[in-house]
């Protein structure tokens, strides 16, 4: 058998230097690794105090980042399709989708939030709220159509009952997803009181069920280190 990978993973770290900051991409790996169920070392970096070391080995990066066997590697995507390559089956999960579409599922939604977000002009709010709804809502939908494995199983099915993007089961596409969307019902609810709509059942219900996972759960930072790192660019709307 193979000897185990010594890995250790640099996420940016809270206000309080100790717990996990605000940041997506660090999210990710982290909900990555421990979908793999490899065994790795996770370490918060706050970047106004990083340790000489962390300069020496990815200088000018921010993080996240990695060391796998001595290696750095400082860009996302490439770690992401490393961790994929490198710890494959049967010992680890295989964890990319099986539907091209599922990679793209709401991509557009985290550049419509920001907009919508970061306006000060309520005359514009109600039109990049709409477009901000749309893109919530075309995930939904790719949510609730029924992929071609469950037609396979179900060929009259007219909703999926699936609880992921890809299937049942956390896959690259959700572990890039879901925290944007974390991100977005937190500041969405403080700076604008809006929540998404329990209308949208096939979000919903992804949402449910995600935050019920520990590798979703427990990597999400507090709600309130996304509302600090929000606080200088999300606009209150004065009425």
């Amino acid at each position: 058998m193979a000897e185990a990978p010594k890995i250790e993973l640099f996420i940016k770290a809270s206000d309080d230097s100790e717990s996990v900051g605000n940041c997506p991409f660090c999210q990710r790996l982290f909900m990555i690794l421990w979908l793999k169920g490899v065994n790795f070392t996770l370490t918060t970096v706050n970047m106004k105090r990083a340790p000489e070391v962390l300069k020496d080995l990815a200088p000018g990066s921010q993080p996240p980042f990695l060391i796998y066997n001595n290696e750095v590697h400082t860009d996302t995507n490439k770690i992401e399709e490393f961790l994929e390559e490198t710890l494959a089956p049967p010992q680890y999960s295989k964890l990319c989708c099986r539907y091209k579409e599922s990679n793209h599922a709401g991509d557009d939604i985290f550049h419509k939030f920001s907009a919508y977000i970061k306006n000060p002009n309520p005359g514009l709010n109600e039109m990049l709220e709409k477009k901000f709804l749309k893109s919530l809502m075309k995930l939904d939908q790719y949510l609730l159509t029924p992929l071609p494995y469950e037609l396979d199983l179900i060929p009259e099915a007219n909703q999926s009952s699936r609880h992921y993007l890809d299937g049942d089961s956390l896959t690259l596409a959700d572990c890039n997803l879901l925290p944007k969307l974390n991100i977005v019902k937190v500041v969405c609810k403080k700076y604008r009181d809006f929540a998404i709509p329990a209308a949208l059942t096939g979000l919903t219900h992804y949402l449910g069920r995600a935050y019920q996972q520990d590798e979703f759960r427990y990597t999400c930072p507090n709600d309130s280190e996304i509302l600090l790192a929000y606080h200088s660019v999300a606009k209150y709307l004065n009425k």
